[in-house]
């Protein structure tokens, strides 16, 4: 719609295309050249040069910018105003010898100087790709294609300055402008090359005045837009037309060869913003709208805007544009569009509408039409939807009365957090980038104020943090975290060669295999059958009237449900397999504990507790899942639900609850329960680790494993105050202590700062103080894994935790920075490898027999972040945790 409205305003009357654009493009009105499809008949043409008489008023060029009224107006530019700006300048050096970047699209006055600053001279004109490059990119391209000369709008300038400041140093003059240039990022600057701070219109072509800075020159407390340029005539006039004195705020008037021809198509608008002159030679003047003022030094400082009009990110805006655009969406009744400063990104645009009557308006909605119609600069980066609009005392619109948005303005529903480690880096970054206490899961990098440039950074701190190189275009692409944490996971299994299959309903060709961490619990059950160490229990107290019959029903729905949960295991030909029963393997024990005395209730809940814990699993009889409701009076009751690990996991009992929950929850009620259905079972994971985890695949993973751990120390030698046993035990203690708040938030704090999780933090902590206390360079430290990598997989209950091996390198007395790097790596790349599962590691890697120790690391950090329930409490019954 916007296209085509410009091409007829502009009168196009022949169009220049590729065969597969010219479709999207055409209107049919038009003379169509093919440059590939009648490349052909183009080559039967004559090769000389047509002789074309071309003076100095014709128009050059037609370039769009936003207009007032909701359509974009055309500047129409001509010859003269094109050579005014590159030839016999003082500004800039342009010459055969200089190598000009084009970066600035050919729809945005810049391109201007670039291309015609390098073909008018004689020198070279580097193109670069369409599409916003990340800072890396562009730094690259500098030292690749040595440029000598650069524009930059002050919003690109202030990020290079910051992050490639060794690759702008080798440009021999950068220039920048489109808005206030950041003084620090121009002492920096200028401190190593010079800059140009250029100011100017679309309807003054490019330029109307620079401040050129060499080199080593000193930079006060502004930076100003300096004089006018050569050929061009510059006044800052009162409210009435008259010269203000200097120093003096007024309006900045734009006359000289640099002038546009008007508004093609315009005769009304150009009346009014092209004004004729009463000075000088009495030729028309162009209204800027910006305030400017003459510092006694005779250089230009610039004031900002005077009208409707904005700046943001170096682009022109209209505001009128926008809010026209939005009434049009339909369902919406007023709309106001206002630059604020108050959001992470400095400038930003702000919408902000009442609906319709009977009319819902979302803030999504709003988005993408504007989306549909607008370039992304002019689409605001938040919306706020309000009954109506506040109004001053004379009717008008109060634009200073208008709230900023809120974060429930730009997000998406609730917030949700990350779950894995990739999802809290990129979490972490986020909020970095934005300037947002927290980001989750769902939120959209665009809507919560993102734009090209923000996502830049962003680009560029996911590869520094995550050592992964991603095109900018993916932030684009998967605007959210969980979107973008599945193109990383995806990315770093493509890079190691490592691509699992989908993962789905496997074919079961009689009974399923085990997975491999349930052949490992399997084993260790074989040597000690009586062993109790993988019991893993939920005990809860519930006070309330609670409804028994339907306790029961749900437990056994949630047996019916989950396989685990009705699999035991039995071994054919020397092979364990997994045997799934049909029905229900376990049903609700009831024991009632009414009328006794405290102290023997007291005594008696003990006694239970410790049997329904404590008693051994058959895994080959089962059932592998005890439940017993005890009964103490009629509000009180304890459950108890005990697992056996080998079905189970941490983020599994916190899907148990979730569900179970649920169910008794919909049937006190009455009604159906609303569980999603499950993609897929435990058995066919196991299937599919087993299909696909070997041969090449898992050499590949186990190839990074050797590097990894080649060479590691063989124990961990803590200082302890007494010996160790001949054979390991299991006998152990624990100690429980707090970091208290402050010192939680300072560990948060450093984490986001560093691009890195609390998680890094503390595991780099926990790694320096074992190193200190053993005296060592360095140091193996176990982590148990949730190694629930798909999205099938989360809402299975089933053994799927991994343990994974974490070395840390502490040599040279390293800052705690400089480790927090490393470990970070480390992670992050041991989680890209976390297919391996430990135990085959250690047969892999066959570490030296010790049966004082486990093998391969004796000391492990675990930071408990699996999923909990959401806490919908069950209908009339309050839970409270029972440690036994």
């Amino acid at each position: 719609e916007r296209l085509g409205w410009m091409r007829r305003e502009a009168g196009v009357a022949l169009l220049v295309a590729q065969e597969k654009l010219a479709e999207e493009v055409a209107e049919g009105g038009e003379v169509v050249v093919l440059v590939d499809g009648d490349k052909a008949e183009i080559e039967k043409r004559a090769k000389t040069n047509i002789e074309v008489e071309v003076a100095g008023e014709n128009l050059a060029y037609v370039l769009f910018t936003s207009g007032s009224t909701g359509k974009p107006k055309g500047v129409g530019v001509p010859h003269r105003a094109v050579t005014r700006l590159v030839k016999g300048v003082e500004y800039a050096r342009f010459g055969e010898d200089e190598v000009v970047l084009q970066l600035a699209p050919l729809t945005f006055d810049a391109s201007t100087l670039e291309v015609w600053g390098a073909l008018l001279h004689g020198g070279r004109l580097e193109v670069y790709p369409a599409g916003t490059p990340t800072l890396e990119e562009l730094g690259r391209a500098l030292e690749e294609k040595q440029v000598t000369t650069l524009w930059l709008t002050a919003a690109l300038f202030e990020q290079m300055q910051g992050r490639q400041g060794e690759a702008l140093r080798k440009v021999r003059q950068v220039l920048a402008g489109g808005d206030v240039l950041p003084v620090g990022r121009v002492r920096e600057r200028v401190a190593a090359g010079v800059l140009v701070n250029g100011y100017g219109p679309t309807e003054g072509t490019t330029f109307t005045a620079c401040h050129r800075m060499e080199e080593g020159e000193e930079v006060g407390w502004g930076v100003a837009i300096g004089r006018p340029v050569e050929n061009t005539k510059v006044w800052v006039l009162d409210e009435w037309g008259k010269e203000v004195p200097v120093g003096v705020w007024g309006e900045l008037y734009v006359g000289g060869e640099g002038l546009a021809r008007g508004y093609e198509g315009r005769p009304e608008l150009t009346a009014e913003r092209f004004v004729p002159s009463g000075y000088g030679d009495g030729q028309r003047l162009y209204r800027t709208g910006d305030v400017a003022r003459w510092a006694r030094r005779g250089v230009l400082e610039f004031g900002g805007r005077r009208d409707g009009q904005v700046k943001v990110r170096g682009y022109r805006v209209e505001a009128g544009e926008v809010e026209a655009a939005l009434v049009g969406l339909g369902g919406v009744r007023e709309a106001v569009v206002v630059a604020r400063e108050d959001g992470a990104e400095g400038k930003r645009l702000v919408g902000y509408v009442t609906p319709e009557e009977g009319a819902a308006v979302s803030v999504e909605e709003l988005r993408e039409g504007l989306r549909r119609k607008l370039p992304e600069y002019m689409v605001p980066t938040a919306f706020v939807v309000l009954e109506a609009l506040p109004v001053t005392a004379n009717g008008k619109v109060d634009r200073r009365a208008l709230p900023a948005p809120e974060m429930t303005d730009v997000r998406r529903g609730e917030y949700v957090a990350p779950r894995t480690e990739t999802e809290a880096v990129i979490a972490s970054l986020w909020a970095t980038v934005l300037n947002q206490p927290k980001v989750g899961l769902r939120d959209d990098f665009f809507a919560l104020g993102g734009h090209s440039l923000l996502a830049t950074q962003l680009v560029s701190r996911i590869r520094e943090s995550l050592t992964i190189e991603l095109p900018l275009r993916t932030i684009f692409e998967a605007p959210t975290v969980e979107a973008l944490s599945k193109r990383v996971e995806q990315s770093r299994a493509e890079a190691s060669g490592v691509v699992a299959p989908p993962l789905g309903r496997m074919e079961r060709r009689g009974e399923p295999p085990l997975s491999f961490a349930q052949q490992r619990l399997w084993f260790l059950a074989q040597l000690e059958p009586t062993s109790t160490v993988y019991h893993v229990p939920l005990i809860v107290r519930l006070t309330g009237a609670l409804d028994a019959e339907a306790l029961a029903f749900s437990i056994d729905a949630l047996i019916a449900r989950h396989e685990a949960l009705r699999t035991t295991f039995g071994v054919v030909d020397g092979e364990p397999v997994q045997r799934i029963a049909t029905h229900a393997l376990s049903a609700l024990q009831r024991v009632e504990l009414r009328g006794l005395s405290p102290d023997s209730i007291d005594v008696e809940v003990r006694r239970h507790l410790e049997d329904v814990v404590g008693r051994p699993f058959d895994l080959e009889q089962g059932p592998l899942l005890r439940t017993l409701l005890l009964t103490l009076s009629e509000q009180e009751h304890v459950l108890a639900l005990v697992m056996h690990h080998i079905v189970s996991d941490g983020w599994s009992m916190g899907v148990l609850v979730e569900e179970l929950t649920a169910l008794y929850s919909a049937r006190v009620r009455g009604v159906a329960a609303s569980l999603p259905s499950l993609p897929i079972q435990y058995a066919d994971y196991a299937i599919w680790q087993r299909e696909w985890l070997r041969g090449d695949v898992l050499e590949s993973q186990l190839a990074y494993w050797r590097r990894q751990l080649a060479g590691a120390p063989r124990a961990l030698e803590l200082l302890t105050d007494r010996p160790r046993p001949a054979v390991q035990s299991v006998d152990g203690a624990a100690l429980p202590f707090a970091l208290g708040r402050a010192l939680s938030d300072g560990v948060k704090a450093l984490a986001q700062r560093e691009g890195a999780t609390p998680y890094m933090v503390l595991l780099t902590a926990y790694q320096v103080v074992l190193a200190r206390n053993a005296g060592q360079d360095e140091v193996c430290v176990g982590s148990p894994i949730a190694n629930r990598t798909r999205g099938e997989m989360e809402g299975l209950l089933g053994f799927f935790v991994n343990t994974v091996v974490m070395r840390t390198q502490v040599k040279g007395n390293p800052r705690f920075r400089e480790v927090l790097s490393q470990v970070r790596a480390t992670t992050l790349e041991a989680y890209a490898h976390q297919d391996v599962p430990f135990e085959k590691l250690v047969e892999e890697l066959r570490p030296e027999r010790d049966l004082s120790r486990s093998p391969l690391f004796q000391a492990m950090f675990t930071l408990d972040s699996t999923p909990k329930s959401s806490g919908h409490a069950m209908p009339g019954l309050s839970l409270r945790p029972v440690s036994v």
